[in-house]
């Protein structure tokens, strides 16, 4: 999730268009860079690191061009660097592209522009898109442009300007958002709406397939077969600070509503045409490496670490070899029996989480191969790794995660069906029903979030009470501690989670008249067995409220109150049960008017031990 501005008008670019990044550096801090017309070629500025870095090399100078594009960078292809900045030109220095998104056919798009002899100076799937308009460019950039973008495959928003046509700036979304803004003789664009509010609150927001052309004479919108489209005007009504966010109160509510399109992100380019089989090219381990593996160790802390629980119930399913899972902070210290037959996952959202980095070393120090799952490209983690599946969420901002969890188990699913492919212990056909739900995670997900009323109802009736207490079997279970962790991390309401077999070990005690319970019901092979559970605590006074797979009608004869998820497969049933836990604990938080995106005592990633 990169941030992309633009101008076209009579004031000097530069200076709007890095004031417009600073509204968007949340999107991505990894680089930043601009593009603007300078004679014959277009100069380029851009730099590795935060935004001041760029602001550094620019210096104050004066520039003299009125159009121009800028951007900052949340890696995806190529770790950040300042080759790997955007913008990117061709071979000529003519044409300048900024991009957000990915590009799914960018290596034979790339092996095909070499072939024709183009030069490329990235590790990027966006270069291909300069070269592309060069290739295609017959004397009209709109053309050359619309013709570039019915080669791609994937998901984008980009942003072009050229020498050859210095007046203009031309702008194409699929998937990704952008927002033109309309002032009095000057047009801008942006990712976001931030970037605007300083010089207009009157919008176009593009739709997918639309192109935009913004010059001085004003901005034209068209679909990709070149048909005019009436856009009606978008007023903005929000603080700047709102905006910022979407329009959502909390940087952790709108990550909560991103959670569809990180899945379809993190899917994206990894199932293959027919449906058939994982593609998960960043890994390179061999069928006989992974018929040679003994053991699979999965390291991570927090939230990643309930990732890597569910992790470890899907592999020893699907690929039906022992699974450890470890918090990353305990793992080196208790001379873990690793060689070079054990696959060792490490999971991070930040890839920098130092009790995580120390685990990788150690392990690898030990001989052990390395997966790292985690998503920030070039980190420490992505670096030293083996092989390394990036969770394509876009940066989180909120303290709390949540679509990094959602796509870290995503990311933990396909590396369990691409090594049981390889290992030949799941049948074909239970592979592509597996993939074929897997598609659908992302609408089942709107689902939930688009009815979310019950849960609003039970946070207002929980925000007060002194402790929650989570159980599940199985699946469940796993996801009951990451609900848990959530309430207890924004809201400060002591939480805990168990399995709930274990009650009348001892934890029944703790149930007494009103006590809030939330059960998780949605693995059906051990309905009979919650439902019991649930009885036990209804005995004892407990408030109840059930998350049940859609279709256990059973589920509202014990519970107070139950909340559905759509059904799915059994085994991916996590994904979409954590989201109404999300919820709960959002709004929880915010009737008792915490800090919702920076809880105390707590930061977003742990650099030291």
């Amino acid at each position: 999730m990169c941030g992309i501005v633009g101008y076209v008008g009579p004031q000097e670019a530069v200076a709007i268009l890095v004031e417009g990044l600073e509204k968007l550096e949340y999107r991505g801090y990894d680089s930043a860079g601009v593009a603007i017309p300078g004679g014959d070629n277009l100069e380029v500025l851009k730099r590795v690191g935060k935004l001041a870095a760029l602001k550094d090399k620019l210096n104050g100078r004066d520039y003299y061009a009125n159009v121009g594009i800028g951007h900052t960078r949340w890696a995806t292809h190529g770790r950040p660097s300042d080759d790997n900045a955007h913008p990117h030109t061709d071979c000529t220095g003519q044409f300048a592209v900024v991009h957000n998104g990915i590009i799914e056919n960018y290596l034979c798009l790339r092996e095909w522009l070499e072939s024709e002899g183009h030069i490329f100076c990235s590790q990027t799937d966006t270069e291909v898109l300069p070269h592309l308009i060069e290739h295609f460019y017959e004397g009209d950039l709109l053309e050359a442009v619309i013709t570039a973008v019915s080669k791609l495959e994937g998901s984008f928003a980009m942003a072009v300007v050229s020498s050859k046509e210095p007046d203009k700036l031309i702008a194409v979304r699929q998937d990704s958002p952008l927002v033109v803004g309309l002032g009095e003789g000057e047009y801008f664009l942006a990712s976001d709406i931030p970037a605007l509010l300083k010089h207009t609150r009157h919008t176009y927001i593009l739709n997918d397939g639309e192109v935009a052309v913004l010059s001085r004479g004003g901005v034209r919108v068209m679909d990709h077969k070149r048909n005019a489209v009436h856009k009606k005007v978008y007023e903005v009504k929000w603080a700047a600070e709102q905006a910022e966010k979407g329009g959502y109160e909390h940087f952790m509510l709108k990550e909560i509503h991103e959670q569809p399109k990180a899945l379809r992100d993190t899917l994206s380019g990894r199932i293959s045409a027919d449906g058939s089989h994982v593609t998960l090219d960043e890994v390179k381990i061999t069928p006989e490496e992974i018929r040679g593996l003994k053991k699979i160790y999965i390291t991570a802390c927090g939230t990643a670490f309930h990732a890597g629980l569910v992790g470890k119930y899907v592999i020893e399913k699907l690929v039906r070899l022992p699974v450890e899972v470890d918090i990353a902070s305990e793992f080196r210290y208790r001379d873990p029996i690793i060689d070079p037959d054990t696959l060792v996952i490490i999971i991070s959202q930040s890839g920098e989480t130092a009790d995580t980095l120390a685990a990788l070393r150690e392990a690898k120090r030990r001989g052990a191969r390395i997966v790292a799952v985690t998503n920030v490209v070039g980190s420490s983690v992505a670096r030293e790794a083996d092989d390394v599946i990036y969770t394509w969420a876009g940066p989180e901002i909120a303290v709390a995660s949540t679509k990094a969890y959602t796509t870290q188990l995503v990311s933990m699913y396909l590396l369990a069906l691409h090594l049981a492919d390889l290992r030949g212990t799941l049948e074909p056909g239970e592979i592509r029903e597996i993939l074929a739900e897997m598609k659908n995670l992302d609408s089942k997900a709107q689902d939930i979030l688009d009815d979310s009323q019950v849960i609003r109802d039970f946070a207002e009736e929980i925000a007060h009470c002194g402790d929650l207490f989570y159980l599940g079997r199985g699946l469940d279970y796993s996801v009951a501690m990451e609900g848990s962790l959530k309430l207890k991390e924004i809201s400060y309401i002591h939480a805990e989670a168990y399995a709930a077999g274990e009650l009348k070990h001892g934890t029944l005690a703790l149930i007494e008249e009103a006590t809030p319970v939330v059960a998780l019901v949605t693995q059906e092979a051990l309905f009979e067995k919650m439902a019991s559970n649930i009885q036990e605590v209804n005995a004892r006074g407990a408030a109840v409220l059930a998350v049940a797979m859609e279709g256990l009608e059973e589920v509202k004869k014990v519970a107070r109150k139950v909340v559905y998820i759509p059904r799915t497969h059994p085994l991916l049933a996590p994904i979409l049960t954590v989201i109404p836990l999300q919820l709960l604990a959002y709004h929880a938080a915010v009737n008792l008017r915490c800090d919702v995106d920076k809880p105390r005592n707590l930061a977003k990633s742990v650099t030291v031990e």
